[in-house]
């Protein structure tokens, strides 16, 4: 099949060059962008079943107008530490009343709210007219609103700063952005320095940026369509998701093309010869490890969390895209360009000389049994770090310190203000018999759930509006059913709040809510403890279904049952190795209390999804090495030897990319970066350079039941020498 494709590539390169051009301009100029699939509204993800997404739905139906979103508006004096007086709370006052009237675009209306303990600071509430989902319409009321403050407070000797989940999502976004260009400046970068020092090229540097950039030109409209049509929606970090992965799987793909083209070359092949046996060959083992990457992200859809039900089917789309270009745009690409795809340098025409591949290969083959055990208590001695994992949820952790929902909550602090000011826990109580509620019994249950435990912070009032003081319950219009908004004393986002909320919190407020009515408790705080359960359960459904599947991809390729067996428990053994680094680095060196929840998600999807490339790639040649005919111990020197560079500069570059996230100022990038870079350095350089030949070795013929057979010798004895050194192929790659 790959021989037929590589013969009608080589036969209609301009075909197929001008069909991917056409379908990017046409997809850019006619699809939808992919900031209007995106939402980082993370309970907007859950499902229905669970009490924080009943909670919303009963607030929305009791208190219409309570719907949408709520930015929480701090107001100070310019200098720092100043107090406000009589006269700057009066301003305050009659500045929430001139910003309604303004009628922002987005906002419903403006209140002023309480004063810091200590006097330095003031609340104001604004009403968005966006619904939760829509992360657009929420972000442009917010820039609206800050761009109102910020003339109205002009020479006033105050200022205003937004926060709150709208403001919280827009500044990650903001943040994301920038993050992204960074990322991907520091990505093309790497791949130039790194593609220039291996083949020596321009050309070979500017082919895997120009293809991956036409290849993201296809897929983000494609991805886009794809979440329209299903409803989905994906959070703003996919675009940076999207660069790393393209640029790092796409460059790979193309790393592997190159070193067997140059190979063919070498051996006296005309181009179209040489793209032919380089597409035929190479592209098993490139489908194959595309297939797992596709099945592992694509596995995401079981969750019930929707931000991975979106995320894995959005970037196995993607890698599916550059699959294709890897098969057809990349070889016509070759065809045209000939051997100018390694000008100006001419590495390419002279044979290599033994490096360190060979000196690898001679000592896995020569002492296998050592290697692997070295390999393996490596491995496990990172992986007893998973034990200490702990999942961080506090969305204000991941910010920036200098954006200004930040500054705010810190301003809320430095005042006395309970953090949980910034996203009030809601308490909906609803009558049960149709009746109206106790409103004397309201006031005593409200107080009661505001310390159900010593991490609440009490309830927040309702601000004074028509004439009507401020209140601790809101009551809709026949009284059956009543609002009462709690307060964490730490961040709402924290381990502590989250805790607290759906501990204590919970319990108190189902079991002592008033006779004739039920309780439910929502709010971000309630929803980042669903969040966490959600969380824990697609973990324990999705790592398995993908196991299992990933499995079956190996077992056909390889025709056997025992090899995948053992690389899929190195798998899993790289994975759990590459948590347990991620421990080490920012739970125990940095004191970091945990680490963004998604984290073991985001491994899972680059570290046993993309990590398995290269041991199916490294696999795939000792395969071929025993089906040549040579004992076990040869053939694994001869395997690393022979795909080691390839595997080697794929994996250097792929680390390379996914570091460059560290760059970006986000702690959750900085976390999924170091993870993923180190991840794929134990794929590429412990895992597949040295346990899994080693061990291939080591079980011999076994490693290919109950398929082929290998004919040369065994794994314990008669084996001729290690190190046999075919000039031709050496940093040849998979064939």
């Amino acid at each position: 099949m790959f021989g037929r494709l590589g013969r009608f590539v080589v036969h209609n390169p301009w075909k197929v060059i001008v069909g991917w051009i056409v379908a990017a301009v046409a997809l850019v100029a006619l699809g939808p962008s992919l900031s209007s699939v995106t939402n980082d509204n993370q309970s907007s993800f859950l499902p229905h079943k669970y009490e924080s997404v009943q909670a919303k739905d009963a607030l929305d139906k009791a208190f219409p107008s309570a719907s949408g979103q709520t930015a929480t508006i701090v107001v100070r004096p310019v200098s720092d530490g100043a107090t406000l007086s009589q006269a700057d709370q009066k301003k305050i006052t009659d500045l929430a009343a001139t910003v309604t009237g303004d009628k922002v675009a987005g906002i419903a209306g403006v209140q002023a709210g309480q004063v810091a303990p200590k006097q330095t600071s003031q609340l104001m509430f604004a009403k968005l007219v966006a619904d939760q989902g829509d992360q657009k319409a929420s972000s442009d009321a917010v820039k609206a609103l800050r761009a109102d403050l910020a003339a109205k407070l002009n020479g006033s000797g105050l200022k205003a700063e937004v926060t709150g989940d709208a403001a919280m999502g827009l500044d990650t976004q903001d943040s994301s952005n920038k993050a992204t260009s960074i990322v991907m400046m520091a990505t093309l970068l790497l791949i130039i320095v790194l593609m220039g020092f291996i083949f020596r090229g321009v050309i070979a540097v500017l082919l895997p940026i120009l293809s991956v950039f036409l290849v993201m030109m296809v897929s983000q409209p494609v991805i886009a369509l794809m979440s329209k049509a299903f409803g989905l929606h994906v959070q703003s970090f996919l675009e940076i998701m999207l660069v790393v992965v393209l640029f790092g799987i796409g460059t790979d793909y193309i790393v592997f093309l190159l070193f067997r083209l140059r190979e063919r070359l070498r051996a006296g092949d005309t181009i179209e010869e040489a793209v032919v046996t380089t597409v035929e060959r190479v592209g098993e083992a490139i489908a194959s490890a595309a297939a797992a990457v596709i099945i592992a992200f694509s596995a995401l859809a079981l969750a019930t969390f929707k931000a991975f039900t979106s995320l894995g089917p959005a970037l196995a789309i993607a890698v599916f895209v550059m699959l294709l270009a890897g098969l057809t745009l990349v070889p016509a690409l070759m065809v045209k360009l000939g051997t100018k795809i390694f000008w100006p340098g001419k590495k390419w025409r002279r044979i290599p000389s033994a490096g360190p591949a060979r000196r690898a290969g001679n000592l896995v083959g020569a002492k296998p049994l050592a290697v692997t055990l070295v390999s393996f208590v490596i491995m496990a001695g990172l992986a007893i770090g998973a034990v200490g994992f702990k999942a961080d949820y506090d969305q204000q952790a991941q910010l920036p310190a200098n954006v200004e929902s930040t500054k705010a909550i810190k301003d809320m602090q430095a005042g006395g203000f309970p953090q949980g000011a910034t996203a009030a826990t809601d308490v909906i109580v609803t009558a049960t018999d149709g009746k109206p509620l106790d409103k004397a019994a309201l006031e005593q249950y409200a107080q009661r759930v505001g310390a159900a435990s010593p991490e609440m912070g009490g309830v927040m009032p309702f601000p004074a509006r028509d004439g009507k003081p401020a209140q601790n319950v809101a009551y809709n219009a026949d009284g059956t059913a009543a609002h009462i908004q709690v307060l964490t004393k730490d961040s709402p986002f924290a381990a502590k709040a989250m805790s607290a909320v759906n501990g204590p919190l919970k319990n108190l407020a189902h079991s002592a809510a008033p006779a004739g009515s039920t309780a439910l408790v929502g709010g971000a705080t309630a929803a980042l403890s669903d969040i966490q359960a959600a969380n824990s359960r697609d973990l324990s459904v999705i790592l398995p279904v993908a196991a299992a599947l990933i499995f079956l991809v190996l077992a056909l390729q390889l025709r056997a049952l025992v090899a995948p067996l053992y690389l899929m428990v190195a798998v899993g053994l790289g994975y759990a190795g590459t948590l347990g680094a991620s421990v080490l680095m920012f739970q125990n060196l940095q004191g970091k209390p945990g680490m963004m929840f998604m984290l073991p998600v985001m491994v899972y999807l680059f570290v046993v999804a993309i990590g398995t490339d290269y041991n199916i790639l490294m696999i795939s040649r000792l395969r071929e090495e025993a089906r040549e005919g040579n004992p076990p111990r040869r053939a694994a020197a001869l395997a690393v030897e022979h795909a080691g560079p390839s595997v080697a500069s794929a994996g250097l570059i792929l680390a390379g990319t996914f570091a460059s996230l560290m760059l970006g100022g986000l702690a959750m990038m900085q976390q999924i970066g170091f993870a993923v870079s180190v991840g794929i350095s134990i794929a590429a350089f412990l895992m597949s350079m040295f346990l899994v030949p080693a061990f291939t070795a080591l079980i011999g013929d076994k490693a290919w039941w109950p398929g082929h057979k290998m004919v040369g010798g065994n794994a314990h004895g008669g084996e001729p020498p290690v190190g046999h050194y075919d000039e031709d192929m050496v940093g040849a790659g998979v064939r």
